[in-house]
């Protein structure tokens, strides 16, 4: 990862994790009295992630699972509905469950564009990002792999869109990822595949924000 890049990537984090926890201290605000009208235990969930270099954080997340949930990806669950919480699923379907992450922005723990944290459970997963080479980024709030289809997506897959993005990686990368999440925020995504490595490296920086999606039809 080129030098530059890396301080200013950092400085673009720093300025849209202070102005995301500004912007949204008073949605917060709400869901934190939400959370805890409908269900018992914390508003801010703790759990230990797995950040730059394979080096745990702990990473804050509005709960959205009842306490005594099982630590593993909420897609793996079985009758996932029984521990997710009253609002759980509509905070996860539209991310807000993730806003206080901006602060583990802010703590150098993580960007908001990269690799999403694993937690020590996901050990297949964790293996191919190892052996990519994943871990010399930090993980991010969003990524390639998070507008690809999330966990709908199988670990290899996951792992190869990581190395993508690492292989990839510029400002331009970053914005075009960030545009499309926010795109994905409203448009549902289904109908749409990333492009193979070698045609992502084909376009210009110009169309940069069209860079992972073609259509299947």
């Amino acid at each position: 990862m080129h030098f530059s890049y890396a301080r200013i990537k950092r400085v673009l984090d720093i300025v849209y994790a202070s102005a995301g926890l500004l912007l949204s201290a008073v949605p917060l605000s709400c869901i934190a009295a939400a959370v805890k009208a409908t269900s018992k235990g914390p508003f801010i969930f703790r759990q230990i992630r797995i950040g730059r270099n394979g080096i745990p954080f702990v990473c804050y997340k509005v709960r959205t699972m009842k306490n005594g949930a099982p630590q593993c990806p909420a897609a793996k669950l079985q009758n996932r509905a029984s521990f997710i919480t009253p609002i759980g699923a509509f905070l996860r379907n539209h991310s807000l469950d993730e806003l206080t992450q901006f602060a583990n922005v802010l703590r150098g723990e993580m960007s908001v564009i990269g690799p999403r944290p694993l937690i020590p459970e996901e050990r297949e997963l964790h293996r191919l990002r190892t052996e990519k080479g994943v871990y010399t980024l930090r993980p991010g709030i969003s990524g390639l792999s998070q507008i690809s289809g999330r966990d709908d997506l199988p670990d290899k897959r996951k792992a190869r869109l990581d190395a993508i993005y690492l292989e990839n990686a510029s400002l331009w990368l970053d914005f075009a990822i960030l545009a499309r999440t926010m795109r994905c925020l409203h448009h549902e995504t289904k109908n749409r595949t990333p492009l193979h490595a070698n045609k992502l490296r084909k376009h210009t920086k110009k169309r940069a924000n069209s860079l992972f999606f073609i259509d299947k039809s």
